[in-house]
């Protein structure tokens, strides 16, 4: 078979490097998450993945927020019926596959190139998942999605710390202006992670992490009418699958440095 060649640079380049940690892990005999899709993705692309070898920090991560994020994703599906997912910034996600028959519709939303590419492997052109290319601080996004009030789960996994504040606040104005109603799932960085670290895996590539937020609460004061509920830190996800962060992420310190998935709720 041949294989795929895809050109990617900048921030769309980590979209392989996330999908390529879940398929690895997916892999092994004692797996802690399961992403069938990721590991036939790989097994037809053409791309030098040794830097994300080298990388374990970027691949934990990647681990303990699908643990956290599936969890929470499967959590709310169950108890909202007709439900619809945004998944802003979706890269090459899977995670519509995963759940597939408890949702009404699922809406992937990522850059043009990025979707380009996504196109070629997964073939998601509704009545039930669907694609659309645009910026997520591009309000047409949300013009395309036939919303008339169900309940709305909305997903921001790895994109807040490649942006800016006022990028941040833009996304959240468009789902306050599209949604009476949503909770939303967003994982952001420490502010001295944001500044003081870098990812192996993309170090020849101009992505770069340029923004961060000590908390949920914090994030919450910065976009009104949203509420906080809930931090998750990937300590937590960390804790699953690395025994020393079983003691480590009940440290306060360790919890508060590590990337969150805060739940927020208009």
């Amino acid at each position: 078979m041949d294989k795929i060649k895809i050109a990617m640079d900048a921030v769309p380049e980590t979209m392989l490097q996330t999908m390529y940690a879940r398929a690895k892990e997916s892999q092994k005999p004692d797996a802690v998450i399961h992403d069938e899709k990721a590991v036939e993705i790989i097994q037809k692309l053409d791309y030098d993945f040794s830097l994300a070898d080298k990388d374990a920090p970027m691949s934990s991560g990647v681990i303990a927020r699908t643990i956290i994020l599936d969890r929470l994703v499967s959590g709310y599906l169950e108890k909202h019926q007709n439900a619809l997912v945004v998944n802003i910034a979706c890269g090459l996600d899977t995670r519509c596959y995963r759940n597939a028959g408890k949702y009404a519709q699922w809406y992937n939303i990522d850059l043009p190139d990025t979707i380009h590419v996504r196109r070629q492997f997964l073939e998601e052109e509704g009545p039930v998942i669907y694609q659309i290319a645009g910026s997520a601080m591009d309000s047409t996004w949300a013009d395309r999605i036939e919303y008339h009030g169900e309940p709305v789960l909305v997903i921001i996994e790895g994109l807040t710390m490649y942006l800016c504040e006022a990028d941040v606040r833009k996304i959240f104005e468009i789902i306050d202006h599209k949604f009476r109603h949503a909770d939303v799932l967003v994982e952001t960085m420490n502010p001295f992670m944001a500044s003081h670290i870098k990812e192996k895996s993309i170090e020849k590539s101009n992505a770069r992490f340029s923004w961060g937020i000590k908390n949920g609460k914090e994030l919450a004061k910065l976009i009104p009418p949203f509420q906080f509920v809930k931090d998750h830190s990937l300590a937590e996800g960390m804790a699953e699958f690395i025994s020393a962060y079983k003691v480590l992420s009940k440290i306060p310190v360790i919890s508060n440095v590590s990337n969150k998935i805060t739940i927020l709720t208009k």
